[in-house]
């Protein structure tokens, strides 16, 4: 039994879309609202977590820790998603926020307390010397449930097979979860990929966006931005996806503006125009920071329509974003 660390892996992805046309061949699993990480661990307890762009999650989360108990001596390797709980249990992304691109250990430790996250497992990509990505969807998950990793802090992801996906998108958007991801049982395991063996089904809709500028605020915001400018990736620079002006609260408005002051640019990241009515008080920035938006609909000129902010996505780069 090897106690090596297993090596690095980059995340296989799901393809955004509908219900399968049958259940036949098929498993469900609720779609988290949080931040996918990759978690690797030795025999000896050294452990490590990472985003899907290579940022070091682990002492952002000391929950991360009860691996150690639950799995000592296992080298291994983990798919799955870090979440903060609201008090019914369901995960919210901004609270999420409170947790993130922390580097102060008191502060960590602070906000640990305030808001706890956990971290759940949904697939196991290496055991105790040997790589399992060729194995089948039902062998890994199988292997999986063997580990009994639920501690405080860890959670296996509910996997439901033979049963109604209708029913299962029903139970989660019901209680409030993003969706549902359906994944096909005799899939591999495609690291880096975006396959259509896992397909994400929202309950909501959400888009990861690019901000590209943003504009003054008035009034009781004349003293930070009243709304960001979006886009999204298209050659050298950004298509225009519209603006968005709700759900920013005031520490987030704060962290935002004072990012946004250090990305300043002289000309326009977006390939055309934005609004007309716009365009003389805008004020533009490198296209670095990702966020996400929940809203309507796609406008047919490309806008999001009503979108509102859902924080932002530091586990994502600009070039991966795409429209959903």
């Amino acid at each position: 039994m090897s106690r090596r660390m297993p090596p690095p892996v980059a995340p296989m992805l799901a393809t955004a879309g509908t219900l399968p046309s049958s259940d036949d061949g098929w498993a469900y699993e609720p779609k988290w609202d949080g931040i996918r990480a990759i978690t690797r661990l030795d025999g000896n307890g050294e452990l490590e977590a990472r985003s899907r762009n290579n940022q070091d999650l682990t002492p952002m989360f000391p929950e991360l820790a009860a691996l150690r108990q639950s799995c000592a001596g296992r080298a291994l390797t983990l798919d799955g998603e870090l979440v903060a709980l609201d008090p019914s249990g369901v995960p919210r992304f901004g609270l999420l926020q409170q947790r993130l691109n922390l580097t102060n250990v008191a502060m960590i430790a602070r906000r640990a307390g305030e808001v706890a996250a956990s971290y759940i497992v949904f697939d196991l990509l290496h055991l105790d010397g040997k790589d399992l990505f060729t194995q089948t969807y039902d062998e890994r998950r199988a292997q999986l449930e063997t580990l009994d990793l639920d501690v405080d802090g860890v959670v296996t992801s509910q996997a439901y097979r033979d049963v109604s996906g209708a029913d299962v998108f029903q139970a989660a958007s019901s209680n409030g979860l993003e969706g549902v991801v359906a994944k096909r049982r005799a899939s591999a395991y495609r690291p880096g990929a975006r396959s259509t063996d896992w397909i994400k089904v929202k309950a909501m809709r959400t888009q990861e966006v690019v901000i590209g500028g943003w504009l003054p605020g008035q009034g009781r915001l004349s003293d930070t931005f009243g709304a960001l400018l979006l886009g999204l990736p298209e050659g050298d620079g950004l298509a225009y996806a519209g603006k968005v002006g709700t759900g920013f609260d005031e520490r987030t408005r704060a962290r935002l503006y004072k990012l946004l002051g250090k990305l300043a640019v002289d000309g326009s990241p977006f390939n055309g125009p934005i609004d007309a009515k716009d365009r003389r008080n805008a004020h533009y920035v490198r296209p670095e920071i990702v966020g996400e938006v929940q809203f309507g609909e796609w406008t047919g000129d490309g806008r999001l329509r009503h979108p509102s902010w859902r924080g932002v996505r530091p586990d994502k780069a600009p070039k991966d974003i795409r429209r959903e």
